[in-house]
Formats: C-alpha cells, structure tokens, sequence
C-alpha cells in the first residue's frame, strides 16, 4: 500500500499465490499493488534485510544513568555483575532510574562488554590417552542413608579413569586421610589391573603440604607414588574445571545412587556391608557399558607391583585398668589379659590389627567419631569373664549400655531391671552374655529369652545353659556307642551270599 514498506512475509505471500493466480489477483492477497507486483517479478524488489538504522526510535531509559554512573562502574572491575548494577541504581539512583528496567539495563551490559569488555578464561579440550591419567577425589555423600534407621554419614572415595570412563568407588566413614586414599589406590589400582603414569587429585591435606606454597607432597604419599610408579599432581586450588574430569563424574555417581534408591524403594538397610555391596552394584553396572575401552585402555597401563604398599597408621597403646584403650578419640575395649600391656595398633580404613610383643592378638572394627563426638567399639566378649567374677558392676558400668550386643538384649534387660532386684537383675545378664558368648550363638539366645518375655514366662539361667550349653559339650565330647561285632559279621554274610 502507498506509504507502507512492502515486508518480506508479503513478498513471499506474493510469490506463493502467484503459482496459481494472475499477478493482479496474487498481489490483491499479499496487501500489495501491482507495480510493486511488476517490480518483484522483474527482480528490482528482492528478499533481504533492509537498511540497519543508526537513529533510535524512541527514548533511550538509560539515558540519565549509563554514561555518569554505569559505564564508570563496568570499567572499574570485571567483576561487578549486572545484579550489583541494578541493585546499586535502585538504592542510590530510585529517582531516575525504574525497578522495571532490570533486563534493559542487563542487555545494554552484556553489549557493552562483549565489544568492550576484558579477555574471558578460555577452556582448552585435553586429548585424552589411554593409559596416561587418573582422578581421584573425595566427594560427600548428600543423601539420606540409614542402617537399621540410624542415619549414616559418610563419603565416596572416587577414582576415575577418563579416558576410557571407568570408575572405583569405595565407601569411606572418616575424614580424607591418608590410609584412606592409600586403601582406595590400592584397590583401584587392583581392579583396574594396572596403574596410570600420572594421579591428579585436589588439594588433599593426606597429600600435600598446603601451608606451602610450593607443590610439596607428604612423605607416605610419594612413599605410595614411587612404589606404585606414578606421577603425582594436583589442579589449581579453587579451579574445579581443572579437575572437571572427576567433579562431574562426582555429580553422575550420587545422581546414580539416589535414581538407584528411589527404584529400590527404600533407603534404609540391615547392615553396612549390605550397603556397600549395593554400591558396588551401581558403579559396576556403570563400568559394563564401557568395558572394551577399560580392556584398550588396561594395555596402556603399567603392572601392578609384586607387593602392596602400606595402607596403615602405626600407633603405640597402652590399655588401661578398664581393659580399652583410646585412638583417634574413640575408645577400644581388649581381651582383659592385656590390661597394662602396651600394644601396637595397626590403624586401617575399616579395621585396626593389634600386636603385642610383635605377635597379632585381635582384630577389631575401626569406628569413625564425628567432629564434636567421641566414639567407642565395646565388646563383651572382651570383658565378660571379669564381669562373671564381679557382677554387680553391670549395672552402673560405664560402659553398660554398650555391652549389650543388639536390641534385643536391650529389651530384656529393660525387663529383668524392671521386675528383678538391682543385684538379680545384674546377675541375670552377666550370665545370660556369658552364655552368649560361650555358645557363640549370640543372635539365637536373646531371641530365646525375648520371645519367652513376650509370652510371659522369662527363661531362667538354667532353662538357657540347658538349652545352648548342652550341645556344645555333645559337640566336644560326643557320646559313640559301640556296637557288638556280632552285627559286623552280620554285614560280611550279606557281602558274601552277594558275591556268590
């Protein structure tokens, strides 16, 4: 129409109904005329963008703010982020600048420092080689997990292999020491069957010596290093991409575990070792999708050593009267004969070895303590004979409620404290661990003597060592009645007559 700039939807409303109308008729249905018609036609009326204008059409609302007080603040620091901007003009400059005008004024920021603006960091890709690195790192774990509903806090132990994407994740209870990124090297060395030329990790404390500034490695870490083959390095502290390798990774695994609990239904599991087995079941449903790389990649690998390093803490110990010993703010309990003897306790991820005189004596779970909590490892086995002799020290033992071996000795002892007198009550559950632990049937001797609380009839001691202790002098000293040798011949008449 006269006046109006022809648009380039019209010019092609007026191309596609010209295939099956006359010029006049195309041109009436595209909202032109039909010299404007006769010149698309010829060619002098084109598609394409018209002419950029240098003029604004209408009021710049930035106006009164841009050049006296943005432009000064964008050029001071790189730093300072639209929301600081906007948040600035409307505390200082309410009066001519609007609340409303938030995504102009972020728009005009980003031109300005696209054409005017600092370098940006630039990611640079890595060739990834088989062979060449490994990651580790630990990494929190920030779900919900329960044993037997008592929350576990833990973390994962993740070591990767990024070129061809396979994994090691091993569940970790305490901080990121040493023995833990020993045993979880070690390990995944083992299950990769190989070790790279080169483990980057974060900056570990159980690695380097952060208060220098000099890339200093631990003495047991290089220790590890040397006799595994690699070549230790770290990335940049507080520049995660550099480690983006393993902090991504991080991010799928947890992402993994809570898509593998919410199909399980249930976050809650009857032991720890059920949970760790569950894990272990995720990370290798992982790795099976990739296993022809692990196998190109395990050719590029150097052997594993004829021998593990150590993956332990040496302690010196000296037990107390109480039969325990402290360690990392945790308090163990040992065979009474040690009681004033000085042990030294090989402190491992999950376990600690004791030794006296050099020779091992005991095995015991290692337990984790919080931050602001002690913790103990208790076992009544350890103690019983001593409590035998003095049994009316159960009762306002220390230790009392940890020498109780699960709930359901809990519960019965609620019940004999309740209805028995003090010294009855202690009596009775001394005897009852003693028989616990003399049977070695622990599980099947508290729910004997529940299930008979539950009924109304407590068992007394005698019913229990009639019941447990019986079988364990058949079993020791069995009962084998000879036969006469006439039944012998008996057995030789049959043989023969067959044989004939």
């Amino acid at each position: 129409m006269p006046g109006h700039r022809i648009t380039d939807q019209q010019i092609r409303l007026f191309m596609s109904k010209r295939k099956d109308h006359l010029q006049v008729t195309a041109a009436s249905k595209a909202g032109i005329s039909e010299r404007s018609a006769r010149r698309i036609e010829s060619g002098q009326r084109q598609l394409g963008p018209s002419k950029p204008r240098n003029y604004r059409t209408r009021t710049d609302p930035l106006e009164l703010v841009w050049d006296p007080i943005v432009l000064p603040l964008l050029q001071l620091s790189d730093t300072i982020t639209p929301v600081g901007v906007f948040d600035y003009l409307c505390e200082e400059y309410s009066d001519v600048f609007a609340v409303t005008l938030r995504r102009t004024l972020e728009r005009r920021i980003q031109k300005w420092r696209q054409i005017n603006g600092q370098d940006k960091e630039v990611i640079f890709r890595q060739v990834k080689e088989f062979g060449q690195l490994g990651i580790m790192d630990f990494t929190w774990a920030d779900f919900i997990v329960t044993i037997r509903g008592t929350t576990l806090k833990h973390r994962f132990f993740n070591y990767r292999l990024p070129a061809s994407g396979w994994s090691y994740v091993q569940v970790v209870y305490g901080g990121e020491s040493f023995v833990a990124v020993a045993t979880g090297l070690q390990n995944a060395f083992e299950q990769s069957n190989g070790v790279p030329q080169e483990v980057r990790t974060d900056s570990l404390s159980a690695a380097y010596k952060n208060h220098s500034n000099e890339t200093l490695f631990t003495e047991r870490f290089s220790e590890l290093s040397i006799h595994y083959g690699f070549k230790p390095s770290k990335n940049n502290t507080g520049i995660a991409h550099e480690n983006g390798a393993i902090e991504s990774a991080n991010n799928h695994l947890k992402n993994q575990i809570r898509q593998a609990l919410a199909i399980r239904g249930s976050s809650d599991f009857d032991s720890i070792d059920e949970y760790e087995t569950f894990i272990d079941d995720v990370v290798q449903r992982r790795n099976r999708r990739i296993m022809a790389l692990l196998i190109d990649e395990q050719r590029q690998l150097q052997p594993l050593p004829k021998f593990e390093s150590v993956n332990y803490e040496i302690y010196p110990v000296k037990v107390s009267s109480t039969s325990t010993f402290q360690l990392k703010r945790v308090t163990y309990s040992v065979p009474s004969r040690l009681v004033g003897a000085t042990l030294r306790v090989h402190l491992f991820d999950k376990k600690l070895d004791i030794y006296c005189h050099g020779v091992h004596t005991a095995t015991l779970t290692r337990v984790h303590a919080s931050a602001n909590n002690r913790g103990h490892q208790i076992n009544y086995r350890h103690l019983i004979g001593a409590l035998m002799k003095k049994p009316r020290a159960f009762r306002g033992g220390q230790w009392r409620d940890q020498l109780l071996p699960n709930e359901d000795y809990r519960q019965i002892w609620k019940n004999v404290d309740a209805l028995l007198s003090a010294d009855e009550a202690s009596l009775y559950m001394v005897r009852l661990l003693n028989i616990a632990s003399k049977s070695d049937r622990e599980e099947a001797v508290g729910r004997f003597v529940l299930e008979g609380i539950n009924l109304g009839q407590r068992p007394n001691i005698v019913d229990c060592e009639e019941r447990f202790l019986k079988d364990e002098e058949w079993e020791f000293n069995p009962k084998v009645q000879q036969h006469s040798l006439a039944s012998y011949q008996q057995i030789l008449d049959e043989v023969n007559e067959y044989v004939s």
